[in-house]
């Protein structure tokens, strides 16, 4: 009975989409993640990666939107004795406000998908399995889309759940994100 409601409730939304006025775009930018934790011996810096994926842009009306994203997301935190590299494929779902001529401001709930953990140290780099497979986080941004198609975007993930499968810390994702985008236009 649970798959039929669900099942009948993505009908239904992406029936919605559809009779709505989606434009669709791709992105990319670089990243800057860390992880938080509550172990006080255990200090991360920020690691530099990048992420890269595609978006559906669909009008509500003149002000709001809801923009689905499928991104791939390279995140992570730096230790004084190497990187832990943890990669996902996040798939947020924002809210966006959108006013003036071309700004955004968005809002909504993120599920990331974990594809490949690893602690690399010098040459050698060992799997990591202790990583839970799915993060949900929130997040939080501001864009700006020219005439031209062109944008420009900052967003800041919370990380809200405990990515380790340890029962003694917790981890949290924290990701800013600074990137361009390019919506193409509906015709």
């Amino acid at each position: 009975m649970k798959r039929i409601i669900i099942s009948a409730c993505m009908l239904l939304l992406i029936k919605g989409a559809f009779a709505q006025h989606v434009e669709y775009g791709i992105k990319g930018g670089v990243n800057f993640s860390n992880i938080s934790n509550d172990a006080a011996d255990t200090k991360a810096d920020t690691k530099t990666g990048f992420h890269l994926g595609g978006l559906a842009h669909i009008h509500l009306t003149r002000s709001f939107a809801i923009q689905p994203e499928i991104v791939y997301s390279t995140q992570g935190a730096e230790y004084s004795d190497g990187k832990l590299k943890l990669n996902y494929i996040n798939i947020p779902v924002l809210a966006q406000y959108m006013f003036g001529r071309g700004f955004r401001l968005e809002t909504g709930p993120q599920l990331g998908i974990l594809t490949t953990s690893e602690f690399k140290s010098g040459h050698l780099s060992t799997d990591v399995d202790n990583f839970s497979n799915a993060d949900f986080s929130w997040a939080f941004g501001a864009s700006y889309l020219g005439h031209s198609g062109l944008g420009i975007d900052a967003r800041y993930n919370l990380g809200l759940t405990d990515v380790t499968k340890s029962t003694t810390t917790d981890f949290q994702n924290r990701v800013w994100q600074v990137g361009l985008f390019y919506q193409f236009k509906h015709h």
